[in-house]
């Protein structure tokens, strides 16, 4: 049985790499909507990056929608130090997408696709969550049409600055609002993503499929590399996790946790402070990802890209 998904974004490679996995023939998603915020680079790049993805696998009828061009409250913070300016740089995709943006914004995209929704729907959230806590915050009501909320971000450590990881630190206030929402989360920081590197060997058996797609994944990891050369031993797939995980859940092992947001801390500004002894006493939030069977990781994410 297909799961339903609403994939909220700012593609950078990842991103990218998340989409095209969930697109494969061997997953059992169904994409009902993709909504972009800016996080990597402003959202008009992100959003145009989405639907040039869009035309790579062929996800000609999911409607893409834009959304939040800065935070709720700070000012916009990107990583084109990682992604290029571009948001894809290194792919060699054609610069124009063929897809069309589907009308409205990405906010009332997501409540209209929750409403029409009679089972609820999953939200894949792969970067900062302003769409996200927007929505809640307009129509609070939705919350009980969302199963679950699959996100990447966050973690024991940070990535951005030493104690927060990128997609909480670009909007941590939004952060804040959804994790207190009430709706369950299943947390994928970087204490699991860092444990999906795409080492020389990964590469190489990457570069062994022959399909435009997979070639594509390859020049991706090649450019996203040069960030983490020195640093660590192959770039980080953080956003296929959640994607892989929703494809199949024995991938990963999970613990229970409070996680608070901090939104006010001079150096820890987007910092996931995570309880897991129950020290503050509240019922866990979160199910916060802690182990990655590599092996089964790695073999979902090279059948998905034989599949094209």
């Amino acid at each position: 049985m297909s799961k339903k998904i609403i994939i909220d974004c700012d593609p950078g490679h990842d991103d990218a790499m998340a989409i095209i996995l969930a697109a494969s023939s061997i997953s059992n998603l169904q994409i009902e909507a993709i909504t972009t915020v800016a996080g990597n680079v402003g959202v008009e790049k992100n959003t145009k990056n989405a639907l040039r993805i869009c035309d790579l696998v062929g996800l000609d009828d999911v409607p893409v929608a834009m959304g939040a061009a800065r935070p709720l409250v700070r000012e916009p913070f990107e990583a084109a130090d990682i992604h290029g300016e571009s948001g894809l740089d290194g792919t060699g995709l054609p610069e124009a997408p063929i897809k069309s943006l589907t009308e409205g914004h990405a906010v009332d995209v997501l409540i209209e696709t929750l409403r029409s929704s009679e089972d609820g729907l999953k939200l894949v959230t792969i970067g900062p969550m302003t769409n996200i806590a927007m929505a809640i915050r307009k129509e609070p009501d939705i919350s009980a049409k969302i199963t679950e909320i699959v996100m990447m971000g966050g973690g024991t450590y940070g990535n951005r600055t030493a104690a927060a990881e990128f997609n909480m630190f670009a909007d941590a206030e939004a952060a804040k609002i959804v994790f207190e929402s009430g709706v369950p989360i299943a947390m994928f920081g970087l204490d699991l993503t860092h444990q999906a590197l795409a080492t020389p060997d990964k590469l190489k058996a990457l570069q062994a499929i022959d399909n435009t797609v997979a070639e594509t994944v390859v020049d991706m990891i090649k450019f996203y590399s040069s960030a983490y050369k020195g640093k660590f031993a192959g770039a980080a797939l953080h956003d296929p996790c959640p994607i892989a995980y929703l494809i199949d859940p024995s991938i990963c092992e999970f613990q229970q946790a409070v996680v608070d947001v901090e939104t006010h801390g001079e150096f820890t500004y987007g910092m996931t402070v995570a309880d897991f002894k129950g020290r503050t006493d509240r019922k866990p939030n979160v199910e916060f990802a802690t182990w990655l069977d590599q092996d089964k990781f790695w073999q979902l994410f090279l059948d998905g890209l034989r599949t094209y």
